[in-house]
């Protein structure tokens, strides 16, 4: 039987949903990666699978794949996706729902103005819980790549994150920085490498290179991340605009044990079948 999809995307950062609820189709890395082909298959950074909820406190559960056919924890974008994927049916309650996903829970708000809004949870600092290989020096940490060494922060949204600081993300070589940090034996699961140009106390501008796809035009997931990173460590302030190449997202974190709360759009492009 033909099987539905839905393309969607969250600031250019662009996935194939699949809702596995009321339909069958198995899926694993060879098919992933076929189907996440944008010159011989659909074509997407990562899909999303939605499954039944695992619990009564959970709308629906998901899952995430990469491009190349591996496994991510979250995905920000994919979330505020899910979320209005969701509302189109009705499927939604008022106020704030929940998503069981492969890092935990997350709740999300489908809010007036057309955004959604997703609870990210409380980032994680700890070292060996990224993980990360490293140890802190001064609240930051120094990665050598080809002989040079550069200086990070690193955090955990669910998923790793690693941030670099830039004078000029124009002249920045994202490309091989990113695939260099995102494979680095100091990362034992990869890392999101994130590359930051900080405007003014409240706003960044951010490139992403995320694991098992490549840079995108836009990482949600990474952009919290990045605000933890820099307002851990005085940097920002508690509400952030933070710019990439697919547009806008507000990021705001009081600190302490508070979660990352993430605002931004999610579009639904087209449904199709596979066949």
């Amino acid at each position: 039987m033909p099987v539905k999809f839905h393309k969607m995307h969250g600031l250019g950062n662009d996935f194939i949903l699949l809702d596995l609820r009321f339909q069958e189709f198995p899926l694993d890395a060879e098919t992933a990666r076929r189907l996440s082909a944008r010159h011989t298959g659909i074509g997407c950074d990562q899909l999303l699978v939605i499954g039944h909820p695992r619990d009564d406190s959970q709308l629906a559960s998901f899952e995430v794949w990469n491009a190349d056919g591996s496994r991510a924890e979250q995905c920000g974008n994919g979330a505020r996706c899910m979320g209005l994927y969701l509302q189109m049916r009705s499927q939604t309650p008022l106020g704030r729902f929940s998503l069981g996903g492969p890092a935990g829970v997350v709740h999300l708000e489908c809010l007036a103005d057309g955004m959604v809004q997703v609870d990210m949870g409380q980032p994680v600092f700890e070292a060996a819980q990224i993980p990360l290989l490293l140890e802190l020096i001064e609240g930051w940490y120094t990665l050598e790549i080809d002989g040079q060494n550069y200086r990070l922060g690193a955090v955990s949204m669910g998923n790793p994150h690693a941030l670099m600081l830039v004078d000029d993300l124009e002249q920045t070589d994202v490309a091989r920085l990113g695939a260099a940090i995102s494979s680095h034996p100091a990362f034992p699961n990869g890392s999101n490498a994130g590359f930051g140009q900080l405007i003014d106390r409240e706003n960044l501008r951010l490139r992403v290179y995320e694991r098992g796809a490549g840079e995108t035009l836009a990482c949600g997931s990474g952009a919290c991340a990045a605000v933890g990173v820099l307002r851990r460590a005085g940097m920002v302030e508690k509400t952030m605009r933070v710019t990439q190449a697919g547009g806008d997202l507000i990021i705001t974190w009081t600190g302490d044990k508070k979660p990352v709360i993430m605002k931004g759009p999610a579009t639904h492009v087209f449904e199709g079948k596979l066949t």
